[in-house]
């Protein structure tokens, strides 16, 4: 168990159900599994849990090519060649350890202090490295197998992992997980984290905006559709708009649409709606 407790921080809005899902995955020591649709703050919670946390945080984003290995430690034998071909470096190339790197799951287990380790995407690996990778997560210990030598975790790291949903994940993966989906949020929530984000923002624009914002994710034939970051940067150009009146929101001009869509289809959609 751990006396650690996230209670958020100042610029990441935590709805109370995915506050006790992130502590009782801390307390249970398991992973915590989150899915939703790109743009509702997945990976901005494992920085947000890291910050709130003290500790820091180590991102291991996979690729589809990845083998878990990679993630685990990597073994420089070109390195070593060179060194024994050249013969100008201070290492000692008997030493096959001097060229033992470790990946990011080997950085969180070898470290002196607790991290947060954020396995991203993790749906763009195949079963095998999922499934792999959740058993050196439950043993928190893998070998090294060049010099015959087991790694074993001085901490167990606080483990996020975040899914797209783009391929199905392993009945056994899900298993060993806690889950939560986070949902897009609601214009409730949206606006408070417009105001997290510009604490000084005209009221009537943050209102209209959100608004605006809305009616776009709506509109049919979207593929796909704007996120929070988006309405984020959109709101950031609005404000340095010197000739922007916030009324034209409410007469269905959207200005700067490329900032909130980014397929060619999505924004011509968007340019024929607004006029």
């Amino acid at each position: 168990m751990t006396d650690n407790i996230f209670k958020g921080t100042d610029n990441y809005v935590l709805d109370q159900e995915l506050s006790h899902i992130v502590n009782v995955s801390i307390a249970l020591e398991m992973p915590l599994l989150l899915k939703g649709e790109p743009g509702t703050g997945k990976t901005q919670l494992a920085h947000a849990v890291a910050s709130g946390l003290d500790m820091e945080l180590i991102v291991l984003n996979v690729k589809s090519s990845m083998k878990l290995i990679d993630a685990l430690y990597q073994y420089d034998t070109l390195t070593r060649l060179n060194d024994s071909r050249f013969g100008d470096s201070k290492r000692d190339v008997s030493r096959i350890e001097d060229y033992i790197k470790m990946g990011k799951i080997g950085r969180a287990f070898t470290s002196d202090k607790r991290k947060v380790l954020l396995i991203d995407e993790i749906d763009k690996a195949d079963t095998d490295f999922q499934d792999d990778m959740l058993d050196v997560l439950d043993q928190m210990e893998f070998d090294i197998t060049e010099i015959d030598k087991r790694i074993t975790a001085k901490h167990r790291p606080v483990i996020i992992i975040t899914s797209n949903s783009k391929k199905d994940l392993s009945d056994p993966f899900l298993g060993r997980c806690n889950f939560h989906h986070i949902a897009f949020p609601d214009e409730g929530l949206m606006r408070q984290i417009v105001d997290v984000h510009f604490p000084e923002i005209d009221k009537k624009l943050a209102e209209q905006a959100v608004e605006a914002f809305y009616s776009l994710r709506k509109l049919d034939d979207i593929e796909k559709k704007p996120a929070t970051r988006e309405l984020i940067n959109w709101i950031r150009a609005l404000e340095l708009e010197p000739d922007f009146n916030a009324q034209e929101l409410l007469a269905g001009r959207i200005p700067f649409p490329g900032i909130l869509f980014k397929r060619s289809e999505d924004l011509a959609r968007a340019r024929k709606i607004s006029g």
